[in-house]
């Protein structure tokens, strides 16, 4: 009786905390837990007249369907290997521009850089595919029109496939170079500036002052970072890839990742059973790979792990 009555004084007690806590819980609890109910469909021949729960098992069948395919290791294969090119390329350039930022002294150059950079984090990729293909149209283009202003052969950017590789690898830097670097840059204004003085009273120059301090004081932000990256490394940014890349069959083989394969088999096939056996493939693997690389972090430096 002690016991309950000291557990109602304590959520008496932090009733505010709890008010705060309580829209983002209910959110998730609707949006993100009850919906993996869903998941039921992964295991069942999915029926439009016997609904979710009353449409027959078939055990593993979808995802046997899924790997028979013949490309389901092309995808999983792409996605990781995009997702690690948009991990290193991000992180380069976000602690760089970051660091850049936090050595510029106009505090309003520094603002106007920011809210310039941050922009992109806001526009749709629908947006952004529209002004990629305005680009890269092979009779209207503004490349081609450049390109035939100067007397050279136009390019047909679309034929191209390894360009694409690049590409989507710059959209996606572009796009989150300004959100990661602003989360770094905070970190770096609240390193304390007694230990810059002391580095430049001891004669450090701006290069050593950044890699002896600047650095390893944002070190833990962007192990977090990467873990929480490395948690996603095997779902595609699904309105990246099919929208920059106008859904062109002739950049499947080097651009289709799980999210898109899926979408257009689903859309083709109508088989929600394999579609929603990729989507938990994707979640189990993800889950994975991300307690295996927390473990490994965890035994390098605790400090580090996320859990």
């Amino acid at each position: 009786m002690v016991r309950k009555r000291s557990v109602f004084r304590n959520l008496y007690n932090n009733r505010s905390l709890i008010v705060m806590v309580l829209p983002p819980t209910i959110f998730f609890l609707i949006f993100s837990y009850l919906p993996m109910a869903g998941m039921v469909v992964a295991f069942k021949k999915y029926n439009y007249t016997d609904g979710l729960f009353m449409s027959p098992w078939c055990g593993f069948e979808n995802f046997k369907f899924f790997f028979i395919g013949g490309k389901a290791l092309k995808v999983m294969v792409n996605t990781v290997a995009y997702n690690l090119a948009f991990i290193v390329t991000g992180l380069f350039v976000q602690v760089t521009t970051a660091i850049f930022l936090s050595e510029i002294g106009s505090r309003y150059f520094k603002k106007v850089t920011q809210t310039m950079m941050f922009l992109p984090y806001f526009l749709s990729w629908v947006v952004v595919g529209a002004f990629i293909y305005n680009i890269f149209n092979y009779e209207y283009g503004s490349l081609n029109t450049f390109l035939k202003s100067i007397n050279f052969e136009p390019v047909n950017v679309y034929e191209e496939v390894w360009l694409w590789k690049y590409i989507l690898v710059a959209c996606n830097t572009w796009k989150w170079a300004g959100y990661g670097s602003l989360i770094y840059l905070a970190a770096i204004i609240g390193i304390d500036n007694e230990l810059y003085e002391s580095a430049e009273i001891d004669g450090a120059s701006k290069f050593q002052k950044i890699r002896h301090i600047t650095i390893p004081m944002i070190t833990p932000q962007i192990v977090v970072l990467t873990l929480m990256a490395i948690g996603r490394i095997f779902r595609g940014d699904f309105g990246m890839f099919y929208q920059v890349t106008g859904n062109n069959p002739l950049l499947y083989n080097a651009t289709d990742v799980i999210d898109t394969y899926v979408f257009r088999a689903l859309l083709e096939l109508q088989d929600f059973g394999m579609a929603s056996a990729a989507g938990m493939l994707q979640s189990v693997l993800c889950f994975i790979f991300l307690i295996i690389t927390n473990a490994v972090v965890r035994r390098i430096d605790k400090n580090y792990a996320l859990f």
